[in-house]
């Protein structure tokens, strides 16, 4: 869960005057299409999965232990979210209301929803390496990447990150609350890889850096690949 009183707060903390490194970066006046394609297909999932008989939980979520037969299940687990839970899915997609059309204008659409998709990834990953026999669906681990990478954005924007650090550290904290049934690993995951993600993209804004951009982004996702690989080979899937 995403207290909204906090990612409201988060949201105004953000520097009115924007700093000469935004011009660095890519922004675009245009929709936010990435984020909300991103919702739609998530709310279109939600409601597939409330249809008697619904195929798509079983087909897409990620039940532990891993499998190796369908792998798909760490990245497609994404958009599944608890079924008739509505304040799971309710609070993920309005986390990713107010902070995907922020990093989206800013980064840009493909570089966006890389960062989306590698951070939920990650958060997955995370899950098999600490927690490999819990079953986990939703998308705290990409929204968690996503206020990874927007803090490490704001930290060079020079903006107020106090709100944000009290917005991850109460979700972080929740996690660890008995009963709360929260995969505080997926949060984790995601946070470290959405941050090492934002990271590379500031370092390597200009033009002529793109092939390194890419390579490096690159190289996160074989990092987590080859962490997958190792979760595999410890608990023998």
């Amino acid at each position: 869960m995403h207290c909204p009183e906090c990612i409201r707060e988060a949201q105004a903390s953000a520097p009115r005057r924007k700093p000469a490194i935004l011009s660095s970066l890519r922004r675009t006046r245009d929709a936010p299409v990435v984020t909300f394609s991103i919702i739609g297909v998530t709310a279109l999932v939600y409601v597939l999965q409330l249809l008697p008989g619904s195929p798509v939980t079983n087909a897409l979520a990620y039940f532990g232990p891993f499998t190796t037969s369908q792998p798909w299940r760490l990245l497609t687990s994404l958009f599944v979210h608890s079924q008739g839970s509505l304040l799971h899915i309710l609070f993920n997609m309005f986390s990713l209301f107010i902070f995907g059309p922020l990093l989206e204008g800013m980064v840009g659409r493909v570089r966006f929803l890389a960062l989306y998709l590698i951070s939920g990834l990650g958060g997955s990953v995370a899950v098999l390496l600490l927690a490999p026999f819990t079953p986990v669906v939703g998308a705290s681990g990409a929204i968690f990447g996503l206020l990874g990478a927007y803090f490490v954005i704001q930290r060079k924007l020079g903006g107020n990150n106090v709100q944000l650090l009290i917005v991850i550290g109460l979700n972080l904290v929740i996690g660890f609350l008995p009963g709360t049934n929260i995969a505080w690993q997926a949060h984790l995951g995601g946070l470290v890889v959405g941050s090492a993600v934002a990271l590379v993209y500031l370092r390597t804004r200009r033009r002529d850096q793109r092939g390194i951009q890419i390579a490096l982004v690159g190289g996160i996702v074989a990092a987590v690949l080859a962490l997958t690989v190792v979760g595999l080979q410890l608990y023998g899937f």
